[in-house]
C-alpha cells in the first residue's frame, strides 16, 4: 500500500468477536449513495450474517464512503487481510487487475444476456489472478446495470458527443468516448452531480437507478438509453480467511453469496427498468419522479457502441491486461472473444 491508512479506518477493520462461539468478519461494503441494492439487499445481507449464511458468524459492516477509503483500493484491502470480505467496484480496482475489466469492456454487454453470457465465460480467469496475485477468493459478481448517458445541454444521439466533456469512471470508456469526439473526464460518482450543475462536464454514465438515487435528473435533461457497459462489481473474501474455514462452512458460504447475487441480478434488471420509467415521469414509480427527455437512440448508435469492443476497448484493453497478466487477451479472445465473433 502506497499510504498508511488512518487510526480511524485501522479502528474499523479490527474484528471483536460477537461471542466466544461467534466468528465475525470485517466487511467493507458498497456505497451508501448506490440507493436501493445498498437498501434491500446488500446491507441486509451483512447486518444478518449468521441467518443469511446459515452459519455461527457475524459481520462488523462499514459501506465504503464511511471509512475514508477509496473504491480502487478495495483489493488492497482484502488482500492484506484489513478486511476479510470487501466489495470490490470492478473498474476502479482495474488499476490493480485490469483482468477484471474483461468481463465487461465498453461494448461487450449492450443487454443483460450479454453480460451474464461474459461473466460465464471470463469469470473463471479473473478468479484464477484474484487468487494468485491478490490473495482473493472471488465469491461471485453483479452488475449495476446498463451505463447510459445523462446530459445537461440537450443531445440527441452519440454523435453529439463531439466537443462536449463527459464523466467516464474506466479507461475503456474513456477511450470510446474519446473516439466519438468528446473530452473524457474521470471523475468519482458523488462529485458528478454538481459538476452536471455547475457545467464542469455536460454529460455523465451510470445507470438510470444510481442517478435516480443521486438526483442527477436534477440538473440533466436528456437520457441517450444506450448500454456501453454494465458496471460490475464482486465480493471478495480474504483467501488466507476463506481456508480457516471447514469444507462445509465453505460450502455454506459460498451458497449464501451466489443466492444473494442471484437477487441482485434480478433487482438490477427490474430497477433498471423502473428507473428509466422514473427518471422521465413514467407510472407506475416507486423511485423519486422526475422529468428528463428520454432520446430515442438510432440504429448509428447502437452500432457505434457494438464497434466500439474491436475498434476501441479491447485493443486498449489488451495491452494493459498483457502487460499486468501473461496470457491475459489470449484467454478472453479463446472466450468472450469467439462468443462474439472477433
Amino acid at each position: 500500500m502506497k499510504r498508511l491508512l488512518t487510526s480511524a479506518v485501522l479502528a474499523l477493520a479490527v474484528a471483536v468477536p460477537a461471542s466466544a462461539q461467534t466468528t465475525q468478519f470485517k466487511v467493507l461494503g458498497q456505497p451508501t449513495s448506490i440507493g436501493k441494492i445498498f437498501d434491500e439487499l446488500e446491507k441486509p445481507f451483512f447486518e444478518d450474517f449468521a441467518k443469511s449464511t446459515g452459519l455461527d458468524v457475524s459481520a462488523n459492516y462499514n459501506p465504503v464512503d464511511t471509512t475514508g477509503i477509496k473504491d480502487a483500493e478495495g483489493l488492497r484491502m482484502v488482500k492484506s487481510g484489513l478486511f476479510d470480505i470487501v466489495s470490490l467496484r470492478f473498474s476502479p480496482i482495474s488499476r490493480d487487475a485490469p483482468i477484471a475489466l474483461g468481463i465487461d469492456l465498453v461494448g461487450q454487454n449492450p443487454d443483460y444476456k450479454s453480460a451474464k453470457q461474459s461473466t460465464e465465460l471470463f469469470l473463471p480467469e479473473v478468479k484464477k489472478v484474484f487468487e494468485a496475485s491478490f490473495n482473493t477468493k472471488l465469491l461471485g459478481v453483479w452488475p449495476f446495470g446498463p451505463q447510459v448517458l445523462f446530459c445537461k445541454p440537450e443531445v440527441a444521439s452519440l454523435t453529439g458527443l463531439k466537443g462536449k466533456k463527459v464523466r467516464v469512471f474506466d479507461q475503456s470508456m474513456a477511450n470510446f468516448v474519446d473516439s466519438l469526439g468528446g473530452t473524457p473526464v474521470p471523475m468519482a460518482f458523488p462529485e458528478v452531480q454538481q459538476a452536471l450543475q455547475r457545467g464542469v462536464i455536460d454529460c455523465a454514465l451510470t445507470g438510470p437507478s444510481s442517478a435516480n438515487a443521486a438526483g442527477w435528473p436534477e440538473v440533466a435533461t436528456t437520457v441517450i438509453p444506450v448500454g456501453f457497459s454494465m458496471a460490475f462489481n464482486g465480493y471478495g473474501m480474504n483467501l488466507d480467511r476463506w481456508n480457516t474455514l471447514s469444507a462445509d462452512q465453505q460450502a455454506a458460504m459460498q451458497a449464501a453469496f451466489d443466492t444473494l447475487d442471484a437477487k441482485i441480478w434480478k433487482r438490477s434488471e427490474e430497477l433498471y427498468d423502473e428507473a428509466m420509467r422514473c427518471n422521465s415521469g413514467g407510472e407506475p414509480c416507486s423511485l423519486k419522479s422526475y422529468s428528463l427527455k428520454v432520446m430515442k437512440p438510432g440504429k448509428a448508435d447502437f452500432d457505434a457502441v457494438k464497434k466500439a469492443l474491436a475498434a476501441n476497448s479491447f485493443p486498449a484493453w489488451q495491452k494493459i491486461c498483457d502487460a499486468s497478466t501473461e496470457g491475459c487477451s489470449a484467454a478472453w479472445m479463446k472466450t468472450v472473444g469467439k462468443a462474439k465473433g472477433l
